[in-house]
């Protein structure tokens, strides 16, 4: 949540000096707080202190439910970066499959309505279990608990070819849907990488 807020507010403190507005929807299953797209400096605090302090009310993650919503409240063409993991929406279970085909034509409406950019969030630690004896992992959306026990070599291998997988058909999807995407890992300084991504896509619009 910390690498998300950081992400964000560097590209609203972009926005603000090249004098653009800039709103906020914060969601979890549903929207929880939106705060239209506006210029100034109080606004743009508002927005800092909410994508640190903010409580949601619900738990879940529903992106296709806050792309629509987006979809009917912003009227005119509009840049909107979407900051998610993609954990819960791309996940292996037959539920979450259906409703990422269900996404995946949300994505496509509202890049053909605006500019969607799609910010993925990744934690090498989605990808890779560490040797590290018996673990009990929580879900941190359901709360659900699951015991894993990495000293075992096919766990560990079980588990990178799912995220693996996972990953892979995440990006076939967001590349057939035609929207710019960038992967940033909580590990690793994003400003240059961010620097980088839109240097390459103003040029490509150039070109």
């Amino acid at each position: 949540r910390d690498f998300a807020a950081e992400v964000a507010a560097t590209l609203a403190f972009s926005a603000v000096r090249n004098g653009d507005k800039v709103g906020l929807l914060l969601f979890t299953d549903q929207p929880e707080l939106y705060l239209p797209p506006r210029k100034g400096r109080r606004h743009i605090l508002r927005i800092i202190r909410e994508l640190v302090a903010f409580s949601p009310v619900h738990a879940g993650t529903d992106i296709r439910a806050a792309l629509a919503f987006l979809n009917r409240v912003l009227h005119r063409r509009t840049i909107v970066f979407l900051h998610t993991d993609f954990l819960h929406s791309f996940a292996a279970s037959p539920e979450a499959q259906g409703a990422g085909a269900d996404l995946t034509r949300e994505i496509g409406l509202t890049n053909a309505r605006h500019d969607l950019v799609c910010l993925h969030l990744h934690d090498p630690r989605e990808s890779r279990l560490p040797n590290a004896g018996l673990l009990t992992i929580e879900d941190a959306e359901t709360g659900e608990l699951l015991e894993a026990d990495t000293s075992r070599e096919t766990v560990r291998r079980a588990y990178s070819e799912v995220n693996a997988a996972r990953l892979a058909e995440l990006d076939r999807t967001l590349t057939q849907a035609g929207v710019d995407t960038l992967r940033l890992s909580t590990r690793e300084p994003f400003a240059h990488t961010l620097q980088r991504f839109f240097e390459t896509r103003r040029g490509r619009r150039r070109g």
